[in-house]
């Protein structure tokens, strides 16, 4: 490797072992998880839609909350403050959770259909699995801690 590409690295490495800023995001992702739990538990028992037809929506109204709350919380002070940098920042949280949305889908369609795992915990399971790559992307990718603060 070269010596610039071990830097990059290591910068990377770096700015993701913040322990403020990644007790920040688990915190978010809690409340982002209850958000998204209640609402697959609400349609799923209310409306009598299909578990993983139920997620889609959940995860999507999750996927709000937790970007404005990263946004203004988490990475405060990390990226411009624009319009058009918002507008990225959130396209681009949105594409980076759709990966981590895939994840936990499959997980709980597999845990549900497969082995007749209860919903929810198929549920919580999932979003555990996909918690580690949502952090690295969303810090490296949509906010990129690695670089210069607002």
């Amino acid at each position: 490797m070269t010596e610039s590409l071990i830097d990059a690295l290591r910068t990377r490495i770096h700015a993701l072992l913040s322990t403020s800023r990644f007790t920040q995001f688990a915190s978010v992702g809690l409340v982002g998880a209850t958000v998204d739990n209640v609402g697959l538990i609400t349609l799923v028992e209310l409306t009598g839609l299909d578990p993983v037809f139920a997620k889609v929506i959940s995860w999507e109204l999750s996927i709000v909350v937790i970007f404005i709350l990263n946004e203004y919380w988490t990475f405060a002070s990390h990226g411009k403050m624009s319009v058009w940098a918002f507008g990225r920042r959130f396209l681009r949280s949105n594409a980076v959770r759709f990966g981590g949305f895939l994840v936990t889908l499959t997980v709980l369609a597999v845990l549900v259909n497969w082995y007749g795992v209860n919903y929810v915990i198929a549920n919580v399971i999932g979003i555990g699995v996909g918690f580690f790559v949502n952090y690295t992307c969303e810090s490296l990718y949509t906010w990129k801690v690695h670089q210069d603060e607002r």
